[in-house]
């Protein structure tokens, strides 16, 4: 459960206890929120800028075909990818090195976190039986 208001992830456990992160989220114009499932994760994902990115910034042009993953990648240290409806909605849960943007509308619609906080989650997605309900609100 990501919480926009309070600028907090939720991992509830059984039994509706919670461990709770800080997270940076999307800036004016690039909220969104619903409901979808955390259908894969990746360990240093690589970065590939949307067209849409590159127009808003040209230097970015440099990666059209891929940042690979490491701790200069804006994707951090994991990755969460969010599908609605089995389609990739193009959000994800991921780390960021722009630890400062952490409790502020900074990204480009996705949920950042630490990445101390983005690997803990990810083991925990990883051990679920389950695919992993994600709701923002």
């Amino acid at each position: 459960m990501v919480r926009l208001n309070e600028r907090h992830l939720y991992w509830v456990q059984e039994g509706g206890e919670a461990i709770r992160y800080g997270v940076g989220i999307g800036k004016a114009g690039f909220e969104w929120n619903g409901r979808a499932e955390i259908q894969y994760t990746k360990q240093w994902p690589t970065w590939t800028p949307p067209k849409e990115m590159i127009a808003r910034k040209p230097e970015l042009v440099k990666w059209t075909g891929g940042q690979p993953g490491g701790l200069d990648n804006p994707l951090g240290a994991r990755a969460h990818c969010i599908y609605k409806d089995g389609h990739d909605t193009g959000y994800q849960v991921h780390g960021s090195p722009e630890w400062w943007s952490i409790g502020t509308q900074a990204s480009s619609g996705c949920v950042r976190m630490i990445n101390q906080d983005v690997i803990d989650l990810y083991n925990r997605v990883k051990a679920s039986p389950t695919k992993v309900p994600i709701v923002v609100a």
